[in-house]
Parts: C-alpha cells; sequence; structure tokens
C-alpha cells in the first residue's frame, strides 16, 4: 500500500483533493481513473468534486491539470484554478503573481489585498443567446458559452424553485451538446443586484456547491444581456462570493474571475 500526500482545498465550497506531481511521482502510484474516482468518494476515499494535480513547467510558473470526481479529465476548473494558485505558492512554485497553464491554454493569476485569488480564463467561445436546447424544459430562454468548459445560463425567477438533478440532467445530456455534454446554470437577481447562481456539473453528475467556470459564462452572458454590468457578484449554493470582471462583452471577452481558496487540511491516504 502506498502512502501519498495531498491538500484538501476547496473554492467557494467546491472541493477538491490537490496533489504535487512531485509527491505522485514518489509514491509510485499510478494516477489511472478509477484511483481518481475512489480518492474522490465520499465514502470510500477523501471525498472531492475533483482531483488537481499541480506540477512545474516550462511553459508558466505550473502546471494544473484537473480531473472530474468520475476520474475523467477536463479543460478547465474556474475554482480549481484558484485552488490550485494557492497550493503551488504555497510550494513556492509561484510568487503572488504568475502564470499557469491548463488544458484549456495559459492563464494569469494573483493574490487580492484581501487574500482572495483572482485568475484569468482562456478567451470564451461557442457564446449563443436564446438557443434551442434539443429538449423540452420549461424554462423562458436558455443561453450558451464556452469558458474554458461549456455552459449553459438559463436566468429564472425563483431559483429555488428549480429542480437541479431533474433539469441539470435532462439539459447536460441533450444531442444538441453530444458528445462531450454540458454544464448547466441557473442565475436570478436579488434586489441588491447580486446575482444567485445554482450549478450542474458534468463529471460530477450532480449540483456543486460552487462552479469558477460556470458564474464566468453567467457573468458574460448577464453583461451581453445587459441585466448586468461589470463586475458581476455572484452568490453560490455554498454562500461564498465570486466576482466576474468582463472586459469588452461585445467584442473580445477577456475574463477574470476572483473568490477564496481555502486549504482545509492536509494528509496521506493509502492506495492500493
Amino acid at each position: 500500500m502506498a502512502a501519498l500526500s495531498f491538500a484538501k482545498m476547496h473554492g467557494a465550497g467546491n472541493d477538491f483533493v490537490v496533489i504535487a506531481a512531485a509527491d505522485l511521482a514518489a509514491s509510485g502510484i499510478e494516477l489511472d481513473v478509477e484511483a481518481i474516482a475512489r480518492l474522490c468518494d465520499r465514502r470510500l476515499g477523501i471525498g472531492a468534486d475533483g482531483l488537481l494535480v499541480v506540477e512545474p513547467t516550462a511553459d508558466a510558473d505550473f502546471r494544473m491539470t484537473y480531473y472530474n470526481s468520475d476520474g475523467g479529465e477536463a479543460e478547465m476548473c474556474g475554482n480549481g484554478a484558484r485552488c490550485s494558485f494557492a497550493f503551488a505558492y504555497a510550494r513556492e512554485l509561484v510568487g503572488r503573481q504568475g502564470t499557469f497553464v491548463s488544458a484549456a491554454g495559459k492563464h494569469a493569476g494573483r493574490f487580492t489585498d484581501d487574500g482572495d485569488v483572482a485568475v484569468s480564463l482562456t478567451s470564451p467561445c461557442d457564446v449563443a443567446l436564446n438557443i434551442d436546447a434539443g429538449v423540452d424544459h420549461p424554462f423562458a430562454v436558455v443561453h450558451k458559452a464556452n469558458t474554458g468548459v461549456p455552459h449553459l445560463v438559463v436566468p429564472v425567477d425563483d431559483i429555488e424553485a428549480v429542480d437541479v438533478t431533474l433539469w441539470g440532467r435532462a439539459l447536460r445530456l441533450s444531442s444538441a451538446f453530444a458528445p462531450a455534454g454540458t454544464n448547466v446554470n441557473w442565475v436570478q437577481r436579488r434586489p441588491d443586484g447580486v446575482w444567485l447562481i445554482r450549478t450542474y456539473e458534468r463529471g460530477v453528475e450532480a449540483e456543486t456547491l460552487a462552479c469558477g467556470t460556470g458564474a464566468s459564462a453567467s457573468g458574460l452572458v448577464l453583461c451581453l444581456l445587459g441585466a448586468a454590468e461589470s463586475p458581476v457578484h455572484l452568490l453560490t449554493r455554498g454562500g461564498d462570493r465570486l466576482t466576474i470582471a468582463v472586459e469588452d462583452p461585445h467584442g473580445s471577452p477577456a475574463l477574470e474571475l476572483t473568490g477564496p481558496a481555502v486549504t482545509a487540511f492536509r494528509g496521506e491516504v493509502t492506495v492500493p
């Protein structure tokens, strides 16, 4: 039984097992789909929405590789990116500001004055308003944007009334978004201008407490609709706030995601 060092981190309640590639190599453990899913299992493993591997790279200060809790690799994770930046800083791979790469491309990261982490996302693509989602659903409109991974954004009047599991699964599995599928976000504006957000994440196949790329897609869409102005503040299901700075939404959009990156605990786990 090999022992593997890890950190358990979360960004606005979206939680991750974070591993340094050097520790993974030293353990001799093969991080395959089954091992990742077992580590992320909330009953039989550490428990997490996903797993991050952080390593030095010649392209930037470090590289982040992200896996969903089902063991499948995904291109990007906004909350995971903030956690990986904080983890890399603790490992002295990056300073208080720097660059990192993911499968989605190259990003900038920095600590804010109040201790949050801000990361830039790759240029959004596949952005469209008022789309046909390919399945019958009870929502007035559905929009889409890819902020490193694909997302739907669905404005609603009563976010508490949404059956996130039912409609998240239906929209995520729609043939309109095959074969990769999509993530689904519902947003509702509060009287104070803050937006409530709930997200169904593919790969986790459930509602998560927060989704950084989903909040970023929502911020972009809301700016395009004229429903919000940058920066867009979104209150996650976990109770934390994510802030999306949206530059030039109608031209060449640039997005920066800011929010907490918290280390819950560190430890060692044995993997057969």
